[in-house]
């Protein structure tokens, strides 16, 4: 860090970061050098130029002797003309080489990221969904993104200021020392009274600056809370105003203050700081000037200045490379942040010689299946049934029974604790996954729609799919006279997650892209759940034809939408309780008509 600038907050750990801060192994440096490998001849490059540059860029100050010594005590035009545009010339070509090296080491550092990108990428896409419903998503949108940009600065800024400060601290200290030895010595000696105050100085404000931005995170809490939509109508009902506007005047008070004492600290150091950087030169003009005039040394004023100009290229990389362990422990937590990620095994993975089809027809069979999401709590036991082709059932049950379960075991979602299930007559961990989910189609209740068209979110399930087929699937998703009632047609746009739409629109393009998709088993889980009777009728009156024409499943609470099915199987606490035909479950006097009792009354049963 040059005189005069200000210590950085991040060349201290906090205290979380001290607790977490990896083991640094040669298997980890293996890893994270394993990145670099394939750019070694770019990174070559990079270190020819750092030490140019470096060696450049220390010329200038022995080239201000030559200027004093031979140009204006020597008297000579020529020789200050040509020391002065040698000077130039050296800097200019150090910042040319500098803006090389930049690019190239911004170059490498953004192909390493993007190899990260596409292999974190690939790895997060071969996850299990209990992956995706264990994990926060912050958290995995943060390794994907926020580590990953981390990695970048890391070799741009970490690595690469390691290389440079330790190349123009040797290259400074060597021209020190064939100047003078004695005042080299000096030089180096005093460097610590720079650098000792300006971490202590950086500890204080950076304890200043955490302080500040816990305050801020207080501030932004409030904000949150009181100004959003719901936190007003709260406040409001409540009457809070005055309560809350006195909490969030309290933290931004003291906010204030504490940004007061962070700028005040600052001012301090650079009062200290400054006092402090005039000791090395002091010293170096008082010694120097002893030699000269007492024992007559060969010491020149141009020597002097040039050992004055490059103690002061001493001051920032030693304190760069003094700090550089806490960039250096952070830049090792980034990449076991990374590793962590991919070191992750891949719970749902094709099987050697995995098996392709010549054709599905949608035949599903669950043998003696037991699951459990974690072993203290099983959800599925021993469940058994089978659905032939070009039939349909439905399952229902009360809430938390495992019916959604069932169906995320079908395309592999999930695999079985115990048993097996069966596609076609193969066990689902037999068959290629791309093959096996190709034929699987699931509408689900909480639909997902991309921020796009309508069309984009039909081509989703086929890209090349025709016009005609486009519309022929909104017809039979019974959506498609709203759509042709917009202005732009199947180019609609739906928003961020369908937003612009209802929920029976966005259920009804969602079954469009599953006929799309043409799967020989079609399952429904929940479709109707979440929607208002006539959004309800609409899709019933899209799914009855459907689950009549090709194998199907269906899940619900609601009994009304489940009566087109060939069988119902009801479940309760993980097992198949009763299995039977709508009129005969229901007289049966069991979990079925007890679901049938709730939702349309108990004289319903006798009707």
């Amino acid at each position: 860090m040059p005189p005069g600038g200000g210590p950085r907050g991040s060349q201290f750990m906090t205290d979380e970061e001290k607790q977490q801060a990896p083991r640094v192994t040669k298997a980890l440096l293996m890893r994270v050098f394993s990145y670099l490998k394939p750019y070694w001849k770019q990174l070559l490059l990079v270190l020819v130029c750092l030490v140019a540059s470096s060696a450049f860029s220390i010329l200038p100050s022995v080239l201000t002797g030559k200027i004093i010594d031979e140009g204006l005590i020597g008297r000579s035009l020529s020789k200050l003309i040509y020391f002065i545009l040698l000077s130039l010339g050296v800097t200019l070509a150090s910042n040319l080489i500098g803006v090389g090296q930049n690019y190239i080491n911004t170059w490498i550092a953004q192909h390493i990221t993007f190899d990260m990108r596409n292999n974190m990428f690939r790895h997060l896409q071969k996850m299990s969904q209990h992956f995706f419903t264990t994990n926060n998503q912050g958290d995995i949108i943060t390794r994907m993104t926020s580590d990953i940009d981390g990695v970048e600065r890391v070799v741009t800024g970490t690595f690469a200021s390691i290389l440079s400060n330790s190349i123009t601290l040797v290259i400074a200290v060597i021209a020190m020392f064939q100047k003078n030895w004695l005042l080299a010595l000096i030089g180096i000696a005093v460097t610590p009274l720079f650098v000792i105050p300006t971490r202590r100085a950086g500890k204080t404000r950076w304890m200043l600056t955490r302080e500040a931005q816990e305050c801020n995170d207080e501030i932004n809490g409030i904000l949150n809370e009181t100004l959003s939509v719901s936190g007003q109508l709260l406040v409001k009902l409540f009457g809070k105003e005055e309560q809350e506007y006195t909490r969030y005047e309290n933290v931004n008070r003291r906010m204030i203050k504490l940004h007061i004492r962070e700028s005040m600290a600052g001012r301090w150091f650079f009062v200290v700081l400054s006092t402090v950087t005039s000791i090395g030169p002091m010293l170096l003009y008082l010694v120097g000037g002893i030699l000269m005039m007492k024992y007559n040394s060969s010491l020149t004023v141009g020597d002097i200045t040039v050992l004055v100009a490059l103690l002061g290229r001493l001051y920032g990389p030693v304190n760069s490379l003094l700090n550089v362990q806490v960039d250096w422990i952070r830049s090792m937590a980034l990449f076991t942040r990374i590793f962590d990620y991919l070191d992750l095994p891949v719970e749902i993975e094709n099987a050697p010689n995995a098996l392709v089809l010549t054709r599905a027809t949608g035949q599903v069979t669950f043998k003696d299946v037991s699951f459990s999401y974690d072993k203290e709590r099983p959800i599925l036991q021993h469940v058994s049934f089978e659905l032939k082709s070009g039939h349909s059932i439905a399952i229902v049950g009360p809430s938390g029974s495992g019916k959604s379960t069932i169906i995320n075991l079908i395309p592999r979602l999930y695999d079985v604790d115990a048993g097996a299930v069966l596609f076609d007559g193969i066990d689902v961990r037999r068959l290629d996954l791309n093959f096996l989910r190709s034929h699987i189609g699931v509408v689900s209740q909480e639909t997902y729609l991309f921020n796009g068209s309508i069309r984009d979110n039909l081509l989703y399930a086929k890209p090349d799919a025709t016009e005609a087929e486009m519309i022929d699937a909104c017809k039979r998703a019974n959506i498609y006279d709203f759509i042709a009632a917009q202005e732009t047609g199947l180019d609609t746009m739906v928003g961020n997650r369908g937003l612009k739409l209802s929920g029976g629109e966005k259920q009804r393009i969602s079954i469009a892209r599953v006929l799309l998709k043409d799967p020989a088993l079609l399952i429904f889980d929940e479709a109707t759940s979440a929607l208002d009777s006539i959004s309800e009728s609409k899709i019933q009156e899209a799914i009855d034809p459907l689950i009549q024409e090709r194998t199907s499943i269906l899940i619900a609470h609601r009994l009304s939408t489940i009566l087109a099915a060939d069988e119902i199987l009801v479940v309760q606490n993980g097992q198949i309780v009763e299995r039977g035909q709508h009129s005969d479950l229901v007289k049966a006097g069991g979990v079925y008509t007890e679901l049938y009792n709730t939702q349309f009354g108990k004289g319903a049963v006798t009707e």
